[in-house]
């Protein structure tokens, strides 16, 4: 069988369980849009999404292999009915082990954890962009170091999977600093972060891996990222593909630019 390539994107999780709780001011308004509207600018209905979660750290990289994946509800203080939630999507453990020995020819550490659940920067974002839950949907960690190049490399090792029909989404946030959010005093910083990095993505591939390895150079950086790791999602992403990126979402929310990507 044949299908259509994929795309890969770089996608905005939110904040917790943000879109299934009332937002009288909308803050979360504008992202949840973008998020419905994922599936319609695909080619076709991909027949499985890999996600890669800055939720999820490992020693090398792991997969999820569970045939139903459980949910790992892993943000706190937020009201009740949130941890009630479900996205009852099956696995895919033939593609957990078509990842992970894609990663092993490419050199890389790679294992499969048949107990892991889907952590809320997978099941929150898809919940909101394939509500019905039918894709089988698997999760990939990112590796403890949060090296940008080990991360690049596993991406462009994974590369394959997007023309088996497998939409590859890193998900985290362009911007993640939690005593930045709702305070203007990092909406210049933000700004300065988020047109580097949209630069960075938008270039050539070799540029853009040059950049991104050495992103914490950027303006702003580590007031705009303290800890990489809702970041290195990204790197993923773009290591997929050989053409240039393309911003896919930009908009203002807690006072600070958040962006999504998308690697055709």
């Amino acid at each position: 069988m044949t299908h259509a390539t994929q795309p890969a994107l770089f996608i905005p999780h939110g904040g917790g369980p943000c879109f299934f709780m009332d937002d009288p001011r909308g803050i979360w308004r504008g992202m949840e849009t973008y998020l419905q509207s994922i599936a319609a600018t695909l080619p076709s209905r991909p027949r499985a999404i890999l996600v890669v979660s800055g939720h999820w750290e490992t020693e090398g990289f792991a997969f999820t292999g569970a045939e139903r994946p459980a949910l790992v509800y892993d943000y706190y203080n937020f009201p009740p009915h949130t941890y009630e939630l479900r996205y009852d999507a099956p696995g895919d453990p033939a593609l957990a082990a078509r990842a992970a020995a894609l990663l092993r020819d490419a050199g890389l550490p790679a294992t499969i954890d048949a107990e892991r659940g889907l952590d809320h920067g997978v099941f929150i974002p898809l919940k909101v962009a394939f509500p019905d839950a039918a894709i089988p949907v698997v999760e990939m960690s990112v590796d403890l170091s949060l090296d940008p190049a080990l991360h690049l490399a596993a991406g462009h090792a994974l590369a394959p999977l997007r023309d088996e029909g497998v939409l590859i989404v890193g998900s985290g946030m362009s911007f993640h600093n939690m005593r930045g959010y709702g305070d203007q005093r990092f909406t210049a910083p933000s700004d300065a972060f988020d047109a580097w990095l949209t630069k960075a993505v938008e270039a050539d591939a070799a540029t853009r891996a040059a950049e991104l390895n050495r992103w914490e150079d950027a303006p702003a950086a580590r007031a705009s990222h303290p800890r990489e790791e809702h970041l290195i999602p990204l790197m993923v992403a773009a290591g997929t593909s050989d053409a240039p990126g393309q911003s896919d979402y930009r908009e203002h929310v807690l006072e600070t630019a958040i962006s999504g990507f998308r690697f055709n």
